[in-house]
């Protein structure tokens, strides 16, 4: 199944501030006024590119048929003492929960040859931009150089001199979208994250019964503690043995869940041929700690989904015996069986991390 192109979130962005305008060098044309006086005006700054967090964006798709953000060059001086026009700002809007990364790379196509190449780019860290309406100055523009009437004096009435203007910041940067979320529901493909979201949120995703339904992080409001309080929670496209180092779409999803508060591992309790809910929850726990060794040390619990199917009894028991300070919580997301409770753990696990 192909992932939705329409989801993106991480890109490659050519960014360049604008150059400032050129001084110029001009002098005073006019009737009976055979000596006029130096009139150069100065040259316009360049425009600026600034980053804008908008909360009704949701991925970085307006940057797929379009990675660059250009600001406008600041115009030259003029005769007659005439500033330039300065260059507009550029202007980026990014969703919550964007990471700004700086490349060494001077052009695109160098950081194509870097991305291509065995040792792959060295990225700078710049900005996490978390806060909806928050504004950053990503790159400065050049400035406008000044023209001739700048440099005029008792001794030098015919001044040639002007100042040129400077260029503006340019580089090759990366924009990476870590989706924010209370909690992030983790588990192998088909382990019913997606139909859990649904009865637990107004979200629903698309749920079928093979694997790799959900391709891109859904994000869904629970309402706890009987309305007055509420969460997001995020479903993470289901992780495969070697996620951590990237296999199947292993860091594409990974990313999403370093933002959340608490990590809500959900397990096919029932099991089968092919799956063992102990291995399962081993495998997923080991997938993360080799991610980020920070993230292995969220809150997390488990959901032993499945409960309505043959055997689900007998390998919870099993289960709660192998793992019993983990928080456990048996549902059936299919059934809506044991929702209250699971809501009601979540929020303590929520309240528990405040």
């Amino acid at each position: 199944m192909k992932r939705d192109k329409s989801f993106v979130d991480h890109i490659r962005v050519h960014c360049r501030a604008g150059n400032g305008g050129h001084g110029v060098v001009s002098f005073r044309k006019e009737k009976f006024v055979p000596r006029g006086g130096p009139d150069g005006g100065d040259g316009g700054d360049g425009g600026k590119v600034v980053l804008i967090v908008d909360e009704n964006t949701d991925n970085l798709r307006s940057f797929h048929y379009d990675p660059k953000l250009l600001a406008e060059d600041g115009a030259h001086g003029q005769s007659w003492k005439r500033h330039g026009k300065n260059g507009k700002t550029k202007i980026g809007r990014v969703p919550p929960g964007t990471v700004i990364y700086k490349s060494p790379a001077t052009d695109v196509t160098e950081a194509v040859a870097m991305e291509r190449s065995d040792e792959g780019v060295e990225l700078e860290p710049v900005i996490d931009l978390t806060e909806p309406g928050q504004e950053y100055v990503l790159l400065e523009p050049g400035r406008g150089g000044r023209g001739n009437f700048h440099f005029r004096s008792a001794t030098n009435q015919v001044p040639q001199e002007r100042e040129l203007g400077t260029e503006g910041s340019e580089g090759i940067f990366y924009f990476e979208l870590r989706r924010i979320a209370d909690i992030g529901l983790v588990g192998f493909p088909n382990a019913g994250k997606s139909t859990l979201l649904g009865k637990i949120s107004a979200k629903q995703p698309k749920v079928a019964s093979y694997p790799f339904t959900t391709l891109t992080p859904q994000v869904g409001v629970v309402s706890l503690d009987g309305g007055s309080s509420r969460c997001t929670v995020a479903d993470i496209p289901g992780l495969i043995e070697g996620a951590h180092d990237n296999r199947g779409l292993g860091h594409e999803f990974l990313r999403h869940i370093t933002r959340c508060r608490v990590l809500l591992f959900v397990v096919d309790i029932a099991g089968s041929e092919m799956r063992d809910p102990i291995e399962d929850i081993q495998t997923l726990r080991k997938e993360i700690k080799l991610y980020d060794e920070d993230l292995a040390k969220f809150p997390w619990m488990v959901v032993a989904n499945k409960m309505d199917l043959e055997g689900a009894d007998e390998n919870l028991a099993i289960f709660q015996n192998r793992f019993p300070k983990v928080p456990i919580i048996p549902i059936s997301a299919m059934e809506g069986d044991g929702i209250d409770d699971l809501k009601v753990e979540m929020s303590k696990i929520l309240s528990d991390g405040e």
